[in-house]
C-alpha cells in the first residue's frame, strides 16, 4: 500500500503543475486551438491546403499566403494592442494606410528622390498621424474614439488630395520589394512583420514601458499620483500604432504597385481591433498580451483564406466569416461557457 501511495504521489504533483500550467497560459492556449482547429477545417474544405512549392525560387501555398496576406493585420494588431492597453482605441488606421501609401506612390512616381528615402517619408506621414491622435487623447483629452474617428474621416480625403482623386501608380524594383519581394524563399512582408513585432515586443517586455503601458490603461489618474506620465505613454502608444499603420500601408500600395486612397485599408482597423480582442486584451485597458493578438490576426486570415479556398460565392463572405468570429467570441467569454457547462448539467441529470 506505501509502495502504491508513493507511486501515485509524483503522478498527482505532475498533474497538479500541468493543470496550473494550463490555467497560467490559458488565454495564450486558447487562440492557438481555435487557430489550429480553423487550419484543420480548411484542410477539410481543401485536401491540399498543406501543401507548398517552389515557384521561380518563392515558396507558395495556402499557409505561405496566410502569412503573407495577413502581414498587414499583424502590423495593425500589432500598433492597436499597445493603444487599447491605454484603453484607447485607433480608428484611423485604415486611413492612414491610405495616406502613407499615397505618398510614397506620388513620391517615388513623381520625383527623384530615393526610393529608401521615399520610404522613410512615408513612415514619417504614419509618425505624423500617430502624434496627432495622441495630442488629441493624451493633451487635449478627447475621447479615443471620437480623436481616431477625425483623422479616420479626413484621412482619405488627405490621400485622395495627394492622389489627385486618381489611383497613383508606379514602377520602382526597390518600393516593388517591400510588397513583393522574396527573402529566403519567403515573401518579404513576412519577415517585416516579424521584425516589426520582435522590436515592439523587446520594447514592452525587456523595458519598464509594457508595465507603465498597463499602469496607465489600468487607472491613469492612479498612475499619474505614481509619477507617471500617462500623456507621454499615451503618446507612444499612438505614434507606435502610426508607424505600424505606415507599413502596412507601403506592404498593400507596393503589392499593387499603386496607392488607391479609397479602398487601401479599407476597414482593417476593424480587423485589427478583432484580432487583439481574439487574443485575450480587454477594450477596458491595462494587462495586454501582444503575441496572441498576432495569432488573432492569422485566425482571422486563416478564416479568409478558408472561404476563399471553398469556392463559396464572394457574396457568403462577410457573413460566414461573422458568424465563425462570433462562435469564437462566445467561446471566449467566462459566462456563455458556465452557461453551457449548467446546461451541459442539467441534461446530464436523470429524470
Amino acid at each position: 500500500m506505501l509502495d502504491t501511495k508513493t507511486e501515485a504521489e509524483p503522478k498527482q504533483a505532475a498533474s497538479f503543475k500541468l493543470t496550473q500550467a494550463l490555467r497560467r497560459n490559458r488565454r495564450v492556449l486558447f487562440p492557438v486551438l481555435i487557430l489550429l482547429l480553423i487550419l484543420l477545417g480548411d484542410r477539410l474544405i481543401q485536401p491540399n491546403f498543406f501543401n507548398l512549392r517552389i515557384v521561380d525560387g518563392r515558396l507558395v501555398g495556402s499557409v505561405i499566403d496566410i502569412l503573407n496576406r495577413g502581414a498587414p493585420t499583424v502590423l495593425l494588431a500589432v500598433g492597436m494592442t499597445l493603444v487599447i492597453a491605454t484603453k484607447g482605441i485607433d480608428l484611423s488606421v485604415g486611413a492612414v494606410i491610405a495616406i502613407c501609401g499615397a505618398v510614397a506612390a506620388v513620391l517615388i512616381s513623381t520625383t527623384t528622390l530615393p526610393p529608401l528615402l521615399v520610404i522613410g517619408i512615408s513612415i514619417g506621414a504614419g509618425v505624423l498621424c500617430g502624434l496627432w491622435n495622441g495630442l488629441l487623447v493624451a493633451l487635449f483629452d478627447i475621447q479615443p474614439i471620437v480623436a481616431t474617428l477625425i483623422l479616420m474621416v479626413i484621412g482619405r480625403g488627405i490621400a485622395q488630395l495627394i492622389t489627385e482623386g486618381q489611383i497613383a501608380t508606379f514602377s520602382n524594383e526597390t518600393l516593388e520589394f517591400v510588397g513583393k519581394g522574396v527573402l529566403l524563399g519567403f515573401p518579404f512582408p513576412i519577415f517585416l512583420s516579424l521584425i516589426v513585432f520582435a522590436l515592439v515586443w523587446l520594447l514592452v517586455r525587456r523595458t519598464a514601458i509594457g508595465l507603465l503601458i498597463e499602469s496607465v490603461g489600468a487607472n491613469d489618474r492612479a498612475s499619474f499620483y505614481a509619477g507617471i506620465d500617462a500623456a507621454r505613454i499615451k503618446l507612444l502608444a499612438y505614434t507606435i500604432s502610426g508607424i505600424c499603420a505606415a507599413l502596412a500601408g507601403l506592404i498593400l500600395t507596393a503589392d499593387i504597385k499603386g496607392a488607391d486612397a479609397n479602398n487601401a485599408g479599407l476597414w482593417l482597423e476593424l480587423d485589427a481591433i478583432l484580432a487583439v480582442v481574439i487574443g485575450g486584451t480587454a477594450l477596458t485597458g491595462g494587462r495586454f498580451f501582444l503575441g496572441t493578438s498576432v495569432i488573432g490576426a492569422f485566425i482571422i486570415q486563416s478564416i479568409q483564406t478558408g472561404i476563399f479556398v471553398s469556392g463559396l460565392p464572394p457574396t457568403f463572405d462577410l457573413i460566414v466569416q461573422a458568424v465563425v468570429i462570433l462562435a469564437i467570441l462566445f467561446l471566449q467569454s467566462e459566462e456563455f461557457r458556465q452557461l453551457f457547462v449548467r446546461l451541459w448539467g442539467r441534461l446530464r441529470k436523470p429524470a
